[in-house]
């Protein structure tokens, strides 16, 4: 029984806590000022060549668009990788000068997403997804 339910229970759990997260961030850059130009020197190679209106639009909108993809399990392997490249950008120009501690602003969280988008990136999202459903479908082989 415990394996019948492990392959979807565990994947749609983490997609929609991940979706949550990620969704409330890009809703609060949609609704807010962009404050990327006050941190853009400390943005990896070569995120910190990009201008900081195209950064803030592009993390906007992967923290907007990622989510619902999560939350329908389709295309989740790229949304996870598109959400972790996000996440460490954020990580390395955010949170790692503030320590491990989340109420410092630390990267605990960000380690913490990195982590649950490895069973995501690595296994899919489970049976209870628009992936797993596409990947049912039957092939049509063309007689040649």
């Amino acid at each position: 029984m415990l394996d019948g339910i492990g392959a979807w229970l565990p994947n749609l759990t983490i997609r929609l806590l991940l979706a949550y997260e990620f969704w409330e961030a890009g809703w609060m850059k949609l609704h807010g000022e962009n404050w990327f130009a006050g941190i853009q020197e400390q943005f990896p190679f070569p995120f910190d060549i990009v201008p900081v209106e195209i950064s803030w639009h592009l993390a906007t909108w992967t923290e907007l668009v990622g989510p619902i993809l999560l939350v329908l399990g389709l295309g989740t392997r790229f949304a996870s990788a598109a959400l972790m490249i996000l996440t460490v950008v954020a990580w390395a120009s955010v949170h790692a000068g503030n320590g491990y501690n989340v109420c410092d602003n630390g990267y605990q969280l960000p380690l913490m997403y990195l982590v649950l988008f490895g069973p995501l990136l690595f296994q899919g999202a489970g049976k209870l997804s628009a992936d797993y459903l596409i990947r049912q479908r039957p092939t049509v082989k063309s007689s040649g």
